[in-house]
């Protein structure tokens, strides 16, 4: 059909593009809206895996949810004091280091794992049951979704709180 290489470089492009953009900007609304193209690009890579459900799930839920979840706390609560860091010249080649640190180990572990080997799963098993993965996320995960849920809902409550009480310390 198409050529999925091409594809494939693009949304790393954009993916990693637009995680360093998400980390090395200093404001913090251009910085959650990159973090939000980067999950966008994340769910890229699962409809190039020719997975469309996690990929929905993945713009849902991330994007959806906690980009903007992110960016409506950092509009609410507009204060500086809060984000202020001293900055440190040796942290970014620090952040650098552990960032290939942790690529290498993650690297390493996959290689072991034998996951790379062609036989390792059983690729004449019979296909995927939706309607018990649908059954399942009712029934049995259904607790841990509404945790989820009210744990987002608290999270929206307290930055209401926080942009109150900006209001109140002000002088008049």
């Amino acid at each position: 059909m198409f050529d999925v290489d091409p594809l494939f470089v693009g949304v790393s492009v954009l993916t990693v593009g637009s995680s360093i953009v998400a980390l090395e900007t200093k404001e913090l609304i251009y910085g959650a809206i990159a973090l939000a193209i980067g999950m966008m690009g994340i769910a890229g890579f699962f409809l190039l895996l020719d997975a469309p459900f996690v990929a929905m799930f993945q713009i849902a839920v991330y994007v959806g949810a906690v980009a903007v979840l992110i960016i409506f706390t950092v509009m609410l609560v507009r204060t500086q004091a809060l984000f202020t860091t001293k900055e440190d010249k040796g942290r970014k080649g620090a952040g650098i280091v552990l960032m290939l640190v942790i690529m290498a180990g993650f690297g390493a572990i996959l290689l072991v794992s034998g996951f790379n080997n062609p036989s390792y799963g059983n690729f004449n098993s019979p296909g995927i049951d939706f309607t018990a993965i649908g059954k399942e996320m009712l029934t049995y995960y259904s607790p841990a979704l509404v945790v989820l849920g009210l744990t987002l809902a608290g999270s929206v409550v307290a930055a209401l709180a926080l942009a109150r009480r900006e209001d109140i310390e002000q002088p008049q």
